[in-house]
């Protein structure tokens, strides 16, 4: 009984994991990634599909994102969509590609960004100790209700523990990842 809920446990750690490397990626940090137009819609022929659906992206330097449409008479579709999606960036088109030229970033923009780095990081490790009070409680109703002895609860409960503090720590790693990019010029 007890390994369904430790599973149950690890994989909501898990995804709570990915989700923070998704919004990090996201993250505009002075470096061009493909990621920043991850979540653009563009109308293709009356639907909204994804720009990866579209177009390649792709970043041929540091400081470029390049939108290349898969059918040249999607540009001004594209483009449109680019400026709707507020990122943050204003394309430029050449009348076969897209560039979205990504600016340096201010000291004072990178302090803030660092800020909100360790806030969202501080967030998921809220979500994960959640993940873990969610264990425990469930070990503790199977205690209650005689399917678990209480040296098994114990022995549990230190497992639950220990896996709480990798992912805390997978989570620390993650942050300053990403604390370092952003401060790197």
């Amino acid at each position: 009984m007890s390994n369904s809920i430790m599973e149950t446990m690890v994989q909501h750690m898990d995804k709570t994991n990915q989700s923070l490397k998704a919004e990090f990626a996201k993250m505009r940090t002075g470096r061009a990634s493909a990621a920043l137009v991850d979540t653009v819609q563009v109308d293709y022929y009356g639907s909204h599909v994804p720009l990866t659906q579209v177009a390649s992206v792709t970043t041929p330097d540091a400081r470029t994102i390049q939108v290349s449409p898969w059918e040249s008479g999607m540009l001004g579709a594209l483009e449109k969509a680019l400026l709707a999606a507020n990122i943050g960036l204003t394309p430029q088109n050449d009348g076969k590609v897209i560039r979205l030229n990504v600016p340096p970033m201010t000291e004072e923009r990178r302090k803030d960004l660092v800020k909100l780095v360790k806030k969202i990081g501080e967030e998921s490790k809220i979500a994960i100790r959640n993940h873990r009070r969610d264990a425990n409680d469930e070990l503790k109703k199977q205690e209650k209700a005689k399917t678990l002895t209480e040296d098994d609860v114990k022995k549990a409960m230190d497992l639950v523990q220990k896996k709480t503090d990798e992912k805390i720590a997978d989570v620390d790693k993650i942050v300053a990842i990403k604390e370092k990019e952003i401060l790197t010029i």
